[in-house]
């Protein structure tokens, strides 16, 4: 049997989804639950390896299982062994041929801007605190300029392996929310460190360091020297995997 699981998780306290020896990851805990209680070795795959501190609303991971799963009864013994900044929302059946990775439509990623003179308590964990203001018409103009085919190699992570730097950007948008700024964006894929090099570049906008037109010659310069300072982990969220 072959499993689907959503996941929603606080990613604080982990350092990222992939396994790594000597450390506390997200696959790690959930892959020793797992074999807790079907009493045999398990290997997830997921849609997206996050980074450390990054969170997610909804994760996609799958696993294969000799045994038959009552899903109810499986979803609530993983929610009582799971640390309580782990939870599964939903368990489903999918063909033995799923691949949560590769089968993936789009994900949807979102980051929040505590854009306040003073921090806050609650939410110091899950954004990016700027006090300063920020032009967000400024912002939205820019971030609306990665919609469509291109090459992000001037937003790709130093440590990046990817030898393919041309992405497809379904959505770019910078929003208002309450205290928050939030930038949206929705690809088939993500070069590493991507959404947070393009928010840091994003902020450079909004500051008044940067034009939409410089924004525009960042893109396409390809040269990752030339983008802003990539924004810390706390403010991403992967909200959504489309199959």
């Amino acid at each position: 049997m072959h499993l689907k699981l959503t996941l929603e998780y606080d990613g604080t306290n982990y350092h990222g989804w992939q396994l790594q020896q000597n450390a506390m990851t997200l696959q790690g805990t959930l892959e020793a639950v797992l074999a807790r209680l079907g009493g045999e070795p398990v290997r997830v795959r997921v849609a997206g390896r996050t980074d450390a501190g990054v969170h997610a609303l909804g994760q996609i991971a799958s696993y294969k299982s000799e045994k038959i799963a009552d899903f109810q009864r499986l979803q609530r013994s993983l929610n009582a062994l799971l640390p309580s900044d782990i939870v599964v929302t939903r368990i489903e059946e999918v063909p033995d041929t799923f691949n949560p990775r590769r089968d993936a439509l789009s994900r949807r990623y979102l980051y929040r801007i505590w854009n306040q003179p003073w921090p806050s308590a609650i939410w110091a964990r899950y954004s990016w605190h700027i006090p300063f203001p920020l032009d967000r018409a400024a912002m939205d103009r820019a971030a609306a300029l990665l919609s469509g085919d291109h090459d992000f190699s001037s937003f790709q992570g130093s440590d990046s392996v990817e030898h393919n730097p041309l992405r497809t950007v379904l959505r770019s948008t910078v929003l208002c929310s309450h205290e928050f700024l939030v930038y949206e964006v929705e690809a088939r894929s993500f070069l590493r460190h991507m959404v947070r090099n393009i928010v840091g570049t994003l902020v450079d906008v909004g500051r008044g360091a940067l034009s939409v037109e410089d924004f525009a010659q960042i893109l396409a310069a390809r040269d990752r020297t030339r983008a802003g300072l990539n924004a810390p982990p706390q403010g991403l969220f992967l909200v959504e995997v489309k199959y």
